[in-house]
């Protein structure tokens, strides 16, 4: 029996059959493809974002620029602030790609692990979603923003038109600058939920766990 014993342990030894089914458990073949879809949804959906914010940016920036064209080039921060969320997208897919390893060479075994699969699947997700909200913040607030500046803008020269010059023609300047200045900080702090997704997926990068195998 115990002869028996040691013929299957060394068959098995010989055949890396235990080896195979460890290997097939913490890296199996299936495991880049995960990688490979984190790669996608931080750029398809980074630039998704980016590309709406830019959109609906402009959108107000043109309907502005009409009154006001004086104004174009002091309203044209939101477009910035949209197309930067298409970078954020680029950084993590490149990060990415450079950790989603292919099989050993000479060997059939993928050091690959369904941990660092997951880990870049979820730095993906976090940014692509945060940037795609992040453009859809930045458009919408950007949108009405910059309409709204215009609008007073254009009151205002409308009042100095009709002789208001004084006290009414101060505040209107005055509110003119308040009003800018608090469209600018709703966008800076929509744009930082595409940081805030940008820090974690680089967190998440950086977690690694590889397959070891003996040839």
């Amino acid at each position: 029996m115990d002869q028996q014993q040691r013929i299957l342990d060394e068959f098995y030894n010989n055949n890396n059959y235990a080896e195979d089914s460890n290997m097939s458990y913490t890296c199996p073949s299936w495991a880049p493809i995960l990688g490979f879809t984190g790669i996608a949804c931080a750029v398809v959906f980074a630039n998704i974002g980016g590309a709406y914010g830019t959109a609906r940016a402009g959108q107000g920036i043109m309907n502005m620029g009409i009154r006001s064209p004086e104004l174009l080039m002091k309203n044209i921060i939101p477009v910035v602030m949209a197309g930067v969320l298409g970078i954020y997208g680029m950084i993590v897919a490149v990060i990415l790609n450079g950790k989603v390893s292919p099989p050993g060479t000479g060997t059939r075994y993928s050091t690959y692990s369904q941990f660092n699969a997951f880990c870049h699947l979820a730095a993906g997700l976090c940014c692509g979603f945060t940037s795609l909200i992040s453009g859809i913040a930045i458009g919408i607030s950007a949108d009405a923003g910059t309409r709204a500046v215009g609008a007073q803008s254009a009151m205002s020269e409308s009042w100095k038109k009709m002789g208001f010059t004084g006290d009414a023609g101060g505040q209107a300047n005055s509110g003119n600058d308040n009003l800018f200045v608090a469209t600018v900080l709703i966008q800076v702090f929509a744009s930082n939920i595409g940081l805030y997704g940008l820090i974690t997926s680089l967190i998440l990068s950086q977690q690694e766990y590889s397959c070891e195998y003996s040839q």
